[in-house]
């Protein structure tokens, strides 16, 4: 394996309370970033089914631009790390739209978007940067992701200095979901149920 691919290194937890979350960030010495609205449109292969390879390609439109980004295969049992490739691909909705009506083209199918606004927190925690993104996500609710990009020679520093930060928070039961999946599965129980999806 090459040893230059970065991987995505993350833990999620539904959280109760977003500004209980923040005071405890911020107590341990977490810098305030910034709050981003982020539209999300993730695609499904033409001819392999990311659901079972757990795989995701997603365009994100926010007001800094658009990114395309490619995820491999969950590859840890204890938090989500994963092979990811990211790049900038336009700057605003007509490259976004562009970006989509090419994939589409290509036989990329939109499966569906996710919108949420997140706020962003750095915290410096046993050496090493996390990023803490604490989310409201349209349809599902607020969750803490605490994430770490690594290589393959720091993967398991980056996962042993999460899972040490969630420990410390007080957090259990991370959601291994993505917000593609639990929105995906919230319409597909409404749907066996008669009830409307949450909007």
């Amino acid at each position: 394996m090459n040893s230059a691919e970065t991987f995505e290194v993350e833990l999620k937890f539904s959280i109760p309370d977003a500004d209980d979350m923040t005071l405890q960030l911020l107590a341990r010495g977490a810098r305030r970033g910034g709050i981003v609205e982020q539209s999300d449109l993730y695609f499904q292969h033409p001819s392999r089914d990311f659901r079972q390879t757990h795989e995701a390609l997603r365009l994100r439109k926010t007001r800094d631009g658009v990114r395309i980004t490619y995820k491999g295969p969950i590859i840890d049992t204890r938090t989500k790390t994963r092979r990811e490739i990211e790049l900038p691909v336009g700057r605003g909705t007509g490259d976004f739209d562009q970006l989509r009506t090419l994939l589409t083209v290509l036989g990329f199918e939109p499966v569906r978007g996710v919108d949420k606004v997140r706020a962003i927190y750095e915290l410096m925690w046993e050496g090493r940067e996390l990023e803490l993104a604490v989310d409201s996500v349209e349809g599902l609710g607020t969750f803490l992701e605490i994430e770490s990009l690594a290589q393959e020679h720091d993967r398991e520093t980056a996962r042993d200095a999460i899972l040490r930060l969630a420990e410390n928070l007080g957090l259990k039961n991370s959601e291994r979901r993505s917000y593609l999946q639990l929105l995906t599965e919230q319409s597909e129980a409404a749907k066996s149920t008669g009830e409307k999806p949450a909007e």
